[in-house]
């Protein structure tokens, strides 16, 4: 007899559908083109003058060209199946486009958490060039000692060129 396989394995899925290999950036790439393309203008009016030539062709029956009469099921077939495959392709351009987002905001939070800790790191340092600096003498201070010495020097020139009294 057989063992079966215990419940604690996953069973293997057997697919009737053969296996397609796409190169997934080739694709993704494709459905963003697709998507930009699907956002312009220029496609409006491509399909705004596809509608009104089908339209056109199937009332007018120009050269006898009317395979889609009113009520234009075909043309609404057709428009079923451009949706069926544009939001897929609109879905996966915008997948792609919020991982690229969230790729740039990490290295965004990335580079301010590096710029704050410079920053910390900067402040930090000036803290400490300040406590030292409080140590040293500033500019300042030594011009205002040396007018004092200056002041003090004047006023012992003075009093050393005066006359003498004499009888004192």
């Amino acid at each position: 007899m057989a063992e079966r396989n215990p419940l604690s394995e996953p069973k293997t899925r057997r697919s009737f559908l053969p296996k397609v290999q796409l190169d997934s950036e080739a694709f993704g790439a494709f459905a963003e083109a697709a998507a930009r393309f699907m956002g312009t203008g220029k496609f409006i009016v491509y399909m705004t003058i596809f509608v009104i030539t089908w339209i056109t062709f199937n009332v007018v029956g120009i050269f006898g060209f009317r395979w889609d009469v009113y009520p234009f099921i075909l043309l609404n077939l057709f428009f079923s199946t451009q949706a069926s495959y544009a939001a897929p392709l609109i879905l996966l351009a915008q997948n792609r486009q919020e991982v690229r987002d969230k790729l740039s905001l990490d290295e965004d939070r990335r580079m301010a958490a590096q710029s704050r800790a410079d920053m910390d790191f900067l402040a930090r340092e000036i803290a400490a060039i300040r406590m030292h600096l409080g140590d040293l003498a500033t500019r300042d201070f030594v011009r205002g000692e040396l007018r004092s010495e200056l002041r003090d020097l004047a006023e012992r020139l003075e009093k050393a060129n005066e006359p003498k009294e004499e009888g004192s």
